[in-house]
């Protein structure tokens, strides 16, 4: 008989179950989160395992890498399709968890994830440590802002590359307020010029998809980050909501503020920006800064699986790419 088997993985501890083809459970166990003891438990049990499942999480790349090189048929699934089944359950544990886990591999009732390569989580921690980074240099510029209010000190908009030496004038001959703020203009100083050697290296779209061939469709690259409309339909119900929002939010994000430039800042005209500035008057910026995100998700994806570039433009299918949208 065929077993399949669920792991409701924590940081400290994960749950096991095996059940059999007929549904019956085989065998439940809480180990220690270490691939050895996962795999010495499954192996030692002398059963034929059809699938093994973890969802995805922070460290599920690790533990999904470490038992599919022992041998272990590994599938990491979907988290919120796990959800929605489990959500049936009548007490939620992580004992009926992870049996309602292994009873969706016997079902074959799961969607798989693509656990993505060990250069792709390289490329996404500079990513988010970017990110990070900046959030903490904006924090450090206002709270400068705010210690300089009291004194009647304002130093009003400006470049971030002017930003130290306005401080620093506006400080000149006040000796006991730029002792205190000095340092943090060091601090500032150090933090952006760190920030600018990351800034180097930001490829948000190639370290979210990892393997372009995992989409059969390039259209369905904007529903994968969350960027097409929901929709809802029940008996004589149909409506269509905001856009879903599901996926990875950093590269939603990015892909927008991209959309934005491009309707905005960039004064080249070229197709995709046309069509985003006649949709712009019909439906507002911010709808038509979501539909050229999207539109751009499905160019990139295009010009990524044939190798070509893009040109300026161009006709043919890259010219057709937002009128498809």
């Amino acid at each position: 008989m065929e077993f399949y088997a669920g792991l409701d993985v924590s940081l400290e501890a994960t749950n096991s179950c095996a059940v059999g083809g007929d549904g019956n459970v085989g065998r439940k166990a809480k180990l220690e989160t270490n691939p050895d003891a996962i795999e010495l438990f499954l192996a030692k049990w002398g059963i034929h395992l059809k699938r093994v499942s973890l969802e995805a999480f922070s460290s599920s790349a690790w533990l999904f890498t470490a038992l599919a090189e022992k041998g272990l048929p590994m599938i990491c699934r979907e988290t919120r399709h796990a959800k929605a089944a489990l959500n049936a359950t009548l007490n939620k544990t992580r004992r009926n968890d992870v049996e309602g886990v292994a009873q969706m591999m016997r079902a074959g009732w799961f969607r798989v994830v693509l656990v993505k390569s060990e250069s792709a989580q390289t490329l996404r921690a500079l990513l988010v440590g970017r990110k990070t980074m900046l959030g903490k240099v904006l924090d450090l510029e206002n709270m400068i802002r705010g210690l300089l209010r009291p004194f009647g000190l304002k130093v009003s908009e400006i470049s971030v590359g002017r930003f130290d030496a306005r401080v620093r004038d506006i400080l000149a001959g006040k000796k006991e307020s730029e002792a205190i703020v000095a340092p943090l203009l060091d601090a500032r100083s150090a933090m952006r010029q760190r920030l600018a050697k990351l800034h180097r290296v930001a490829p948000t779209f190639d370290a979210t998809v990892d393997d372009p061939a995992r989409f059969k469709k390039s259209t369905n690259v904007g529903a994968h980050f969350g960027l097409t409309p929901r929709r809802y339909q029940s008996g004589q119900t149909d409506r269509i909501g905001n856009i879903s929002k599901c996926g990875d939010e950093l590269t939603r994000a990015m892909l927008y503020e991209a959309a934005i430039a491009i309707l905005t800042r960039i004064p080249k005209n070229f197709k995709l920006r046309l069509w985003g500035l006649r949709l712009a008057r019909k439906k507002g910026l911010k709808r038509a800064a979501t539909a050229v995100a999207r539109a751009l998700a499905v160019l990139l994806h295009k010009i990524w699986i044939d190798g070509t570039t893009f040109r300026f433009g161009a006709g043919g299918k890259r010219g057709r790419v937002a009128a498809a949208m």
